[in-house]
């Protein structure tokens, strides 16, 4: 057991979440038991995921994706109103990590998905939102579109939609970033990337990446943002000896 606050603080250093210009709040973003056993990780602080923390006695909610997001409506209405009903009725502490989570050197999802598809990571491109958001790396030697489509498809378990610039020929130099990134895409090219992966995909993309000469590959938001979060909360339950289990609430976006 430990105590919520230090918790907290332990996050807050090691994600520095002052350092982005973030659309929502990160850190501790509903309130419950100040004393902690079980952390319950997810993607997502949606009514599936708090259910089932209600069924394991979870003291604390981690995700990515929480809530009060910027232009939102501010009413505790409907789903809103359910799902934070949910939290203060069993007394579950929400801590929700957006862009920090997404940048951090170690722990953040570009790191997890650049070790998880075996990148040689040689730097990042920075976007205007904050440090570290789009990597840069090599892929390993030989690899084509196609073939980094598999690799992507087997590590994720999902098939990414894959636009494949003129040209083809062995991509040897890949950028990153998880989510919604798909327009850090110029970024990704300026840095000198033959191949860019991100989560989604927009009508524009597909001609930008045409016209750019750079291979993009969607390979789901919800799919790339999966591995930051339990990287997190396996440190927190190493190093204060917490009980945490990670639940993947499937997400086809």
């Amino acid at each position: 057991m430990t105590n919520r606050d230090d918790l907290v603080a332990t996050c807050d250093r090691l994600l520095q979440p002052e350092c982005f210009r973030d659309y929502t709040v990160n850190g501790l973003q509903v309130a419950g038991s100040e004393r902690v056993t079980r952390v319950m990780t997810g993607v997502t602080a949606c009514q599936a995921l708090l259910d089932e923390a209600v069924a394991w006695q979870a003291d604390l909610v981690l995700v990515h994706h929480g809530y009060f997001w910027k232009n939102e409506p501010v009413t505790i209405t409907g789903i809103k109103r359910r799902r934070l009903a949910t939290l203060l009725a069993h007394d579950i502490n929400l801590l929700a990590y957006h862009l920090p989570l997404d940048a951090h050197p170690e722990l953040g999802n570009n790191a997890e998905l650049g070790r998880r598809l075996g990148f040689a990571v040689t730097g990042c491109a920075d976007g205007e939102l904050g440090e570290g958001l789009v990597w840069v790396g090599e892929p390993r030697p030989g690899l084509d579109a196609a073939g980094l489509a598999r690799d992507v498809e087997a590590c994720l378990g999902r098939e990414p939609l894959l636009i494949e610039a003129p040209g083809g020929g062995e991509i040897r130099r890949v950028a990153w970033c998880t989510g919604g990134a798909q327009d850090m895409i110029a970024g990704a090219r300026e840095a000198g990337a033959d191949a860019f992966i991100s989560g989604e995909i927009s009508e524009r993309t597909t001609h930008l990446a045409r016209e750019m000469g750079i291979h993009y590959l969607a390979a789901g938001h919800h799919a790339t943002e999966r591995y930051g979060v339990q990287a997190l909360g396996e440190r927190l339950a190493a190093e204060f000896g917490l009980e945490h289990r990670f639940v993947d609430i499937d997400n086809p976006a």
